[in-house]
């Protein structure tokens, strides 16, 4: 049985003792948002793909698949790059928070580093983790094509989260148009080093980037406690639409089939 932990108020899955991880599918509207719990997936995240590798969705949207999710599985939010606004950011939250009604808000939202490495990154994080919402956990993103981003690397972001008291950590790829982030041995070993070193810092690791069925095994084995996917969850690519059949396919993969957790409320 998968376990799991209590993240900043909202309940996030822990990699299992038999090797499996969660899995988390990134959707678009309310039908892929189906498609992927039917299929079993962990997480749902809620991201425009069209804007970039964090785009954020209307607010409007986001609020709708947040009903459908409802308290079946925990749902995160993507909110963009840092240098785009952090206060921008903060307000995107609130506004699709008070469009939920009674809904679950976010477990968790994620913003990118991406443009940010010549300047005060530090601050912009940490200004992002400090002003969510009580109970919506910040997630740092480091890219493993930091030098493409123009981001710090992966174990510069780790030792800033960690400082700040961040807990997760998602490791994913700017670039949507190269290759899987476990693409060849060199690069699963890098892989492998920064979720090692997330994760004994006491931090949850989620592995992104370009992820295939035939890399998931590769991606499992660097150890994260999720895996997160969206162009290998789709009919048609990164701007197909996502398949519940292809979710389960995936979540077996990752040794996990489906939900078995229920996401907290905010207090």
């Amino acid at each position: 049985m998968n376990t799991a932990t209590t993240v900043s108020g909202a309940i996030v899955p822990r990699r299992s003792a038999s090797g499996g991880c969660g899995l988390l599918v990134s959707v678009r509207d309310e039908a892929e948002a189906r498609e992927a719990i039917a299929g079993g997936a962990t997480i749902v995240d809620v991201k425009e793909p069209a804007r970039g590798p964090l785009g954020a969705a209307a607010c409007d949207v986001t609020a709708r698949i947040a009903a459908v999710v409802g308290r079946r599985t925990p749902w995160t939010l993507a909110g963009g790059e840092l240098r785009d606004g952090v206060a921008a950011i903060h307000e995107h939250v609130r506004r699709t928070i008070a469009l939920l009604d009674e809904g679950v808000p976010p477990a968790a939202v994620k913003a990118g580093l991406a443009g940010t490495a010549a300047g005060d990154w530090q601050g912009l994080f940490g200004e992002f983790a400090a002003g969510l919402p009580a109970g919506v956990a910040p997630v740092a993103v480091a890219y493993a094509d930091w030098e493409r981003a123009g981001s710090p690397s992966p174990v510069e972001v780790i030792s800033a989260a960690t400082a700040a008291g961040v807990g997760v950590l998602l490791v994913d790829t700017f670039d949507k148009a190269g290759g899987p982030v476990v693409g060849h041995a060199e690069s699963a070993g890098r892989v492998a080093d920064w979720i090692g070193r997330a994760r004994r810092a006491g931090m949850l690791a989620v592995l992104a980037g370009n992820l295939t069925a035939e890399t998931l095994p590769a991606a499992v084995a660097c150890g994260p406690d999720v895996i997160a996917v969206r162009s290998a969850a789709c009919v048609g690519g990164r701007s197909g639409t996502v398949c519940g059949k292809l979710v389960g396919r995936l979540g077996k993969l990752c040794g996990r089939a489906g939900p078995e957790i229920v996401p907290q409320p905010l207090e």
